[in-house]
């Protein structure tokens, strides 16, 4: 009798054991999930939907590495095969951003968010013996979505996290409940088709800040990850877990006389057109060099862009922008607006297709200040790369998020992404470059962790780091 069998069959026997074992161990933890209280992971109390992403750790922590992949791809699927619906029901929810560019976004996050292959041991060995980094799960993670994007960023978020061996409960935004749970739903039926237990990502039906606190507060939520604005983030800030955020930006573009115009222009208008200005990365100020200023707005106008003048941006201004306490900040109703309908606003009719509003004021101006995230972009003359580079640092405010100058001047690049000191730094390419993915180089993620430091986030990010010596074995040379 021939009892050999492959390492790949000892690995499948031994992992059918566990799920056994872990199956008859969790039987009563699993009432919740046999009460009904969940509808593919959307559950009314958020109690109930942390303890249901607690309970699918339990066997997700034991599953193969190989497992998880086959687990995160179906979630690849389910954008893919979703996404002009997904796309369709966020324009329905939110009314902010283009159809065809989110279609683009949940291609995007499916194809270009970093996996398990992110998590490769790593070894050393010497006379002392073998040593060995491997990479644990932290548990459930508590996680905030925002409303600008909430499909990709949660299928993002969902790829990333899950590669780690973590189960996730997301407390959505409200303007975009729907759509949240929309694709939350989605991605537990393809991932339970994929062999996952249920449940390993939650919702709530009816999130509030009170249901975020309630998340962040909950003992078995290990890890806070939280893409919001700055009130959620400071709530996530009291409590005493690690943490994950990505905060605000105000992306400044600086275009020195050396620049090439032409392509200047092109790059930034792609750019910060894109979904409308709602992404956090997207130009959202430009200074530009006097002795090329009025070069620079003709190459603008010529690529569609329509030029309003001060008085007009000062109207639109009003009626945008408003002041809390010590901050620019844009009504909801125009926010992601395309530029038509904020011509509109002010009398003006414009074609559909332009892309931006773009007109001149000084670097104090409302435009320049508030990170407007819509298709108006203020254009500030300044006297020289010096002069543009302070204003820029004053209108990044210290979030330390993106930045980015055209130049032909290598030493200027150089010292213009020093003093900026932002998270992304992008040099004679649209600030969306600098993210990886379809436009740039190397991974992608629509978590940008400026306030907390881990920048562009991987499956890394999202894991304990666990070493094991062994001394003086298993070292064979």
């Amino acid at each position: 009798m021939n009892f050999d069998i492959s390492e790949t069959q000892l690995n499948d026997i031994v992992e059918n054991v566990v799920r056994q074992v872990v199956s008859q161990t969790t039987n009563s933890e699993n009432s919740i999930i046999e009460s009904g209280k969940g509808d593919n992971g959307v559950f009314e109390d958020m109690n109930d939907a942390v303890e249901a992403a607690y309970v699918a750790f339990q066997e997700y922590k034991e599953r193969s590495t190989q497992c998880r992949k086959d687990i995160t791809d179906a979630i690849r699927k389910m954008a893919i095969d979703h996404k002009e619906e997904l796309s369709q029901l966020t324009i329905e929810e939110t009314t902010m951003g283009r159809l065809d560019h989110k279609i683009a976004k949940y291609i995007n996050a499916s194809e270009n968010s970093p996996g398990v292959e992110d998590l490769q041991p790593r070894a050393w060995s010497g006379k002392n013996g073998l040593a060995l980094d491997e990479y644990a799960p932290f548990g459930v993670i508590g996680n905030i979505s925002p409303s600008t994007h909430p499909g990709p960023v949660l299928i993002n978020n969902i790829i990333i996290q899950l590669a780690g061996g973590n189960t996730i409960a997301f407390n959505p935004h409200p303007n975009a409940k729907k759509i949240s749970n929309k694709v939350i739903q989605l991605a537990n039926k393809y991932m339970i088709e994929a062999g996952a237990p249920a449940n390993l990502v939650t919702s709530i039906k009816e999130p509030t800040l009170q249901s975020a606190e309630a998340l962040f507060s909950h003992e078995k939520v290990a890890f806070l990850s939280v893409t919001g604005g700055p009130q959620v983030v400071e709530m996530a800030q009291k409590f005493p877990k690690k943490l994950m955020a990505a905060g605000p930006g105000n992306p400044p573009v600086l275009v020195d006389e050396t620049a090439d115009l032409v392509h200047a222009a092109k790059e930034i208008t792609d750019s910060a057109s894109f979904d409308n200005n709602i992404l956090c990365i997207g130009e959202k100020e430009i200074f530009v060099v006097e002795s090329v200023f009025d070069a620079f707005m003709s190459e603008m106008e010529k690529v569609g862009n329509v030029r309003l003048t001060t008085s007009q941006m000062d109207e639109l201004g009003e009626k945008a922008l408003f002041q809390s306490g010590e901050h620019w900040l844009i009504g909801r109703d125009l926010v992601g607006k395309n530029a038509k309908v904020l011509a509109n606003a002010i009398g003006l009719n414009v074609s559909e297709n332009a892309p931006l509003l773009i007109g001149e004021t000084d670097k104090n101006h409302p435009w320049v200040l508030a990170e407007q995230m819509t298709c108006c972009i203020p254009v500030v003359k300044v006297k020289d790369f010096k002069e543009g580079t302070q204003a820029a640092i004053e209108a990044e405010h210290g979030f330390r998020h993106t930045a980015s100058v055209f130049t032909k001047d290598i030493d200027r690049a150089t010292k213009y992404s020093r003093v900026l000191d932002c998270t992304v730094n992008v040099i004679n390419g649209g600030t969306l470059r600098g993210n990886g993915g379809d436009l740039g180089e190397g991974y992608f993620s629509h978590t940008i962790a400026t306030p907390t430091g881990e920048g562009i986030t991987t499956p890394l990010d999202f894991v304990r780091k666990r070493r094991i010596m062994t001394h003086p074995a298993l070292r064979f040379i």
